[in-house]
């Protein structure tokens, strides 16, 4: 977790300091653990989903799991690049996470509710590091969270749609 001091075996000097770092490490743990929360309440719908939308859903819901997959990666590399470990245990997971598991397996446009509202909580918490990021001037990890922003947004609206007569 990112509130662990960073390893001392080299000393990290990019223009960003160690309190810093850390406050962004932790903030980036947070996004982490509503992505991966995202990305299994994502690809357990898309096992899941049945009903007269579900190859929409179904291929709908694989394309959103895949991105999300891929975005782990990036937001646990920029916590290592600060020199923090990255957080990868479901308890820590569950711990950091505002998102919380949905029980059961819901009806389809159920399904699509509950992605818009993790959706949204991911947008919020990646939207809550932007102070900090200002302060220190971290301008990479403004950068994905920027990137991550305007795919959870879109994403989103394009669910939301969904829900829409």
């Amino acid at each position: 977790m990112a509130s662990k001091k960073p390893s001392k075996v080299a000393k990290i000097d990019i223009g960003i300091s160690e309190a810093d770092r850390a406050k962004i490490a932790e903030g980036l743990s947070g996004l982490l653990a509503d992505s991966y929360t995202l990305y299994l309440m994502t690809h357990n719908f898309h096992w899941n989903v049945k009903g007269p939308m579900f190859n929409t859903l179904h291929l709908m819901f694989m394309t959103q799991y895949t991105e999300q997959w891929a975005a782990l990666d990036l937001i646990a590399e920029r916590i290592r690049a600060l020199g923090y470990p990255a957080p990868g245990t479901y308890k820590e997971f569950v711990k950091l996470a505002s998102i919380k598991e949905i029980d059961g397996v819901p009806p389809a446009l159920d399904m699509v509710s509950h992605l818009v509202a993790a959706q949204e909580a991911t947008a919020r918490t990646a939207r809550r590091l932007f102070p900090l990021l200002e302060k220190a001037n971290d301008q990479p990890t403004a950068d994905l969270i920027t990137q991550r922003l305007d795919l959870h947004e879109k994403t989103a609206w394009m669910l939301r749609s969904l829900l829409e007569e």
